[in-house]
């Protein structure tokens, strides 16, 4: 019986905290107008508005170069033109286009790998609605230092207001979701003692102390 009361409570507990993620992710859209930043980094998808969505913030002044994380490597940059739309002097001085990440995972290295090699400590982060929550802590993870600004984009084929009325969109969040939970585990679990004693054996409280 005790097991079956616990087993309800976790169950409980997940389900509320799905809710508060597609709340989240519902409320996200439209983004709101992102401050001035070093740079601009877009997650590659299935869909190309969120291309279009980061040229035009790049074309508008929103920050000085634009980083296409994610890119097929069979495209080439003329290919990525063409979907993004963007006006070619632009494009051509201040597009840089990433074929290594294969994931967020790899889109967050990419990035934060891009971020330092401009010296850029302000980045936009666009991608997809209910995206964005799990690529902001993965590219938080990947680059503490530097601060990000999300700028979801709606996704067409998501209906993230009434998304338990559609198999489809209840998949697509309910797996999000879950993601999500596996990335704020993970990094709840690095949070504990190793980094502390990394900490120590690199001298920080250690030496703080003497």
């Amino acid at each position: 019986m005790k097991s079956f009361a616990a087993l309800l409570i976790l169950v409980m507990i997940w389900f509320v905290g799905l809710l508060a993620f597609t709340s989240r992710v519902d409320q996200s859209t439209p983004a709101q107008e992102p401050p001035v930043a070093d740079g601009v980094v877009v997650l590659t998808g299935a869909s190309n508005v969120r291309l279009e969505a980061a040229t035009k913030l790049l074309e508008a002044g929103k920050g000085k170069r634009l980083l296409i994380s994610g890119v097929n490597r069979e495209a080439s940059r003329d290919d990525v033109l063409g979907v993004t739309k963007a006006v070619r002097p632009i494009y051509d001085c201040c597009v840089d286009l990433g074929y290594a990440a294969a994931d967020t995972v790899g889109n967050a290295s990419e990035s934060a790998e891009w971020a330092k090699a401009k010296d850029y400590h302000s980045l936009i982060v666009v991608t997809a609605d209910y995206h964005m929550p799990r690529s902001m802590l993965e590219l938080h993870a990947a680059m503490p230092d530097v601060a990000l600004h999300p700028y979801p984009v709606v996704t067409e084929s998501l209906n993230a207001h009434r998304w338990w009325k559609g198999g489809t969109s209840a998949r697509r969040m309910i797996v999000e979701y879950c993601k999500y939970l596996a990335i704020l585990g993970r990094e709840a679990f690095l949070k504990l003692g190793p980094r502390e004693k990394a900490d120590e054996k690199a001298g920080g409280p250690a030496k703080e102390a003497s």
